[in-house]
């Protein structure tokens, strides 16, 4: 029998257990360990999947391990991700791919020269509607793809006001980084990854440091007592090579309703994505008997796009083959423009991408 991916985490909080919860249900995959600087984080891990952890990172890399997962806050990708790298190990990293274009660089510099690679949390791409857009954009259906409207809008959702999340110089950002880099990702990835040539920006912190602050819920807990240096909400417009086009509207808190949706449109047809309810409409016309228009729902069967992810992640390391989507490369592009965003609101003017 094939031996199992032998398989250790780095960063033992909610979205390391949320990956390991789903790895611990595959085949063939076997959890070894895990890294945290927080003792009570590794002893949680410990007691719930059996396995050691460690303070030190050298201790899991060292041991007898083939992957590692890497769920840190964005400041620590950097270190743990190229040392795994450095180590032979693939690596399979929670977006975004840093806190900072310059990270991300260096992470990118380090993927292309390790032995082993490196894929990105983007898990929004394994999900079955969007296989079925990206299969019809391959077949020509929607003729040539000009725009993407792009929405990940909450009404109320910081995720843990006072966290890590909230602070700029571990998160990097605020909601841009954390939900509009999938966003971002999700509207390249429909024009097949062109050239950015031009991004034009306006971030807010609105609701953040608010006393009165109103929700119905949250990721983590919500103190209001740390640091809230992050962005709440944004609005960017995004010009690439040939004439495509991106317009982006992103927000952890806004006074509207929430919206998840994502608009394709291209030449002959396009398409409606919402995310929220992983529902898919088609937009298409004709001349079959008089002009019309017509609209179709799409229905796929439900798949955890974490699952699909993880076992596209897996797969690759028992075959010993790079993955071709979700590459460090398309990361650093989105990077690129996630750091671009912030330089035209700062510059308060459109900035132009080498």
């Amino acid at each position: 029998m094939t031996e199992p991916v032998r398989v250790g985490f780095v960063g033992l909080g909610n979205i390391g257990h949320y990956h390991a919860d789903r790895i611990a249900e595959l085949d063939g995959v076997a959890i070894v360990g895990g890294v945290d600087i927080n003792p009570d984080a590794r002893a949680r891990f410990a007691e719930k999947y059996g396995v050691e952890s460690f303070e030190s990172y050298e201790d899991l890399y060292g041991a007898d391990v083939d992957a590692v997962v890497v769920t840190t806050p964005n400041k620590f990708h950097e270190e743990y991700a190229v040392e795994a790298l450095r180590s032979g190990l693939d690596v399979l990293l929670e977006k975004p791919l840093a806190h900072s274009l310059e990270s991300a660089e260096r992470i990118a510099e380090a993927a292309t020269n390790a032995e082993g690679f490196c894929m990105v949390g983007f898990h929004n791409r394994f999900r079955n509607p969007i296989e079925v857009v990206k299969a019809y954009q391959e077949e020509g259906r929607f003729g040539r793809t000009r725009h993407v409207e792009a929405n990940f809008i909450r009404r109320r959702g910081i995720p843990g006001r006072g966290s890590w999340f909230t602070n700029s110089d571990i998160a990097g950002g605020g909601a841009l980084i954390d939900i509009g880099v999938h966003a971002i990702d999700l509207s390249l990835h429909f024009h097949d990854f062109p050239t950015v040539e031009e991004v034009s920006g306006t971030i807010r912190s609105q609701f953040g440091d608010r006393d009165d602050y109103a929700y119905l819920e949250m990721w983590g807990e919500d103190t209001n007592s740390g640091e809230f240096s992050v962005d709440d909400s944004v609005s960017a417009f995004i010009r690439c090579e040939g004439g495509k086009t991106i317009a982006l509207e992103v927000a952890w808190a806004a006074n509207r309703s929430p919206n998840e949706e994502y608009i394709v449109r291209g030449t002959e047809a396009g398409a409606t994505f919402d995310r929220g309810n992983d529902t898919l409409t088609l937009h298409e016309t004709g001349q079959q008997g008089t002009d019309h228009f017509s609209d179709s729902d799409i229905q796929t069967r439900h798949e955890d796009p974490h699952k699909a992810e993880q076992r596209a992640f897996f797969e690759a390391v028992r075959d010993g083959v790079t993955p071709t989507r979700n590459t460090v490369e398309q990361a650093l592009e989105v990077q690129r423009v996630i750091d671009a965003i912030y330089r035209s609101h700062d510059q308060q003017r459109a900035v132009q991408l080498e």
